[in-house]
């Protein structure tokens, strides 16, 4: 089993105050006069993985609430297709990975701003799989077999095509199958429909725990040690409209990161009470207790501060194992052009 990675008990005490003060549902204390706000009910999506913990903690301990908004919160299966419905207004915000935002925006499918980072890369938390009996033991035994993928060539990808790179594989030589959303995966994993599966927290630990799957691969390596992974967003347009919606979000959203960033027990809480239907997303106590975790990186600045060198990092990563234009400009998605 993988080492675990957990924080210092001196981080876990000195958040403690932060989520009694939070409390533990989203009747966690609306503020008595909440600022106001453009629009007070959104709808949000959001990839219901780890990478998420602090928008969920900030979810269920009733923050969004603090600041006068009420989140109705939907299950991204995928980076894209929450674009694409963002782009079309059924969506206010949405969170997800860098990578596919990036390529949106430079296809002008869409005109985006990253408002707050959502998490940094930590071992465990995104690796490549296979099941017990696996004729699969290295990296170099993916040659020619089908590894599974919640869609192409988004961050799981390019994670995965940095890793085989870096070991001398072609990710040509891997047939990657993204037909299948992250909760299913581990599922098909088990019934060897695909040959091995890329896999971030919780749905990792689940087909570690559950079915018996083993890891070939830790992405957290190379090129991609510490690589940024999730970020939220808005349309430029929903942005101008939405000012004073957008801060009350951000500083919500923001509350939830730090308390992430500093209280495993938190995230824990989080990823358990994520809904059971219509499909499970909640994780068990016994699962949460073992999952990796990231960094949730948070700022006390002003709506839109995010760390600009970290974010262009992906750019580059992109640049370099997807083929993505040298051209682009990632002050293109942040707010004030960063």
């Amino acid at each position: 089993m993988r080492t675990r990675r957990v924080r210092s008990a001196a981080l876990l005490v000195a958040a403690v105050p932060l989520v009694l003060a939070a409390g533990c549902s989203s009747s966690g204390g609306a503020a008595a006069n909440p600022p106001s706000v453009e629009k007070p009910n959104l709808t949000v999506a959001v990839v219901p993985a780890v990478d998420s913990a602090g928008f969920f903690i900030a979810l269920y301990d009733g923050l969004f609430t603090a600041q006068g908004l009420h989140v109705t919160f939907v299950p991204a299966t995928s980076s894209e297709t929450a674009i694409s419905q963002q782009v079309k207004g059924n969506y206010d915000i949405t969170g997800g990975n860098y990578v596919s935002y990036i390529q949106a925006q430079q296809a002008n499918l869409a005109n985006l701003d990253i408002f707050a980072e959502g998490s940094v890369m930590e071992p465990g938390a995104q690796a490549l799989y296979t099941m017990p009996g696996s004729p699969i033991r290295t990296l170099a035994d993916l040659k020619g077999r089908t590894v599974g993928i919640n869609a192409p060539y988004n961050i799981l990808y390019l994670l995965a095509a940095s890793v085989l790179s870096e070991h001398g594989i072609s990710p040509g030589d891997v047939n990657f199958i993204d037909k299948y959303p992250m909760p299913q995966m581990p599922a098909e994993l088990k019934a060897g429909v695909i040959n091995a599966a890329v896999l971030p927290e919780p749905f990792a630990t689940i087909a570690e725990e559950t079915d018996g799957a083993v890891p070939v691969a830790d992405f957290d390596q190379g090129a991609t040690t510490s690589f940024p992974v999730e970020g939220y967003v808005v349309t430029k347009l929903w942005a101008l409209k939405h000012p004073h919606t957008l801060a009350a979000f951000y500083r919500a959203l923001e509350q939830g990161q730090r308390i992430a960033d500093t209280n495993r027990a938190a995230v824990e809480q989080a990823m358990e009470e994520l809904p059971m239907k219509p499909v499970p997303l909640g994780v068990s106590k016994e699962t949460a207790a073992l999952m990796s975790l990231d960094q949730y990186p948070f700022s006390s600045g002003p709506v839109g501060t995010v760390d600009k060198i970290r974010l262009q990092r992906v750019v580059d990563v992109m640049h370099q194992f997807l083929g993505f234009p040298q051209d682009f400009n990632i002050n293109s998605m942040l707010l004030n052009g960063g």
